[in-house]
């Protein structure tokens, strides 16, 4: 059984990544996804400090109130409202090639789950300030890092425009070339 840690106040880095790689429902529903996080938000509040949305999965960096380690089910709270608004919709996850089960876990689909996630998450713990600075700065350059965009600031579904606006960071920042495990 994996056992996540479970530190109050805690500052942590998130990949979240579809069961259907190579799909574009996050940003093709990002109204929905936005939906989601803001709802969860509300309800069991926590900080955005970095986020980008590519089109098959996503990684973002909260900060956890104080006194509050739950991240786990914050992050199951917007994956299953993403998926109820998807089934409500009418969506049906795509079949990837050589995939019988479609991308999808057949146990969520026997409790009738929609399955558009991977089951798990990867997560990581921020240790300090520059383990902090790397790991907004990866959500920033991921979509360069992919190929979707030259610049960090031409991927529109991405917390640098809030950065930028705030003066985080500066407009000609292009993304850095990022070695390491970021659980892609």
């Amino acid at each position: 059984m994996y056992r996540r840690p479970h530190v109050t106040g805690a500052r942590v880095f998130f990949t979240v990544a579809l069961a259907a790689r190579g799909s574009a429902l996050l940003v093709e529903e990002i109204a929905r996804l936005r939906e989601a996080v803001r709802a969860t938000r509300a309800e069991r509040p926590f900080g955005i400090d970095a986020w980008v949305v590519l089109p098959d999965h996503l990684h973002c960096v909260w900060s956890l109130p104080a006194g509050d380690a739950d991240f786990s089910g914050r992050m199951g709270a917007i994956k299953a409202r993403f998926s109820m608004a998807c089934r409500r919709a009418g969506f049906t996850p795509p079949l990837p090639v050589g995939r019988a089960n479609g991308g999808v876990n057949p146990a969520l689909r026997r409790k009738g789950e929609v399955g558009l996630w991977q089951p798990r998450f990867w997560e990581h713990h921020i240790r300090d300030e520059d383990d902090y600075r790397a790991h907004v700065r990866y959500c920033w350059g991921n979509p360069v890092r992919h190929g979707l965009v030259a610049r960090a600031v031409d991927w529109p579904w991405s917390s640098i425009h809030r950065d930028i606006r705030a003066g985080r960071v500066e407009p000609e920042w292009a993304g850095e070339t990022m070695e390491g495990a970021f659980g892609e």
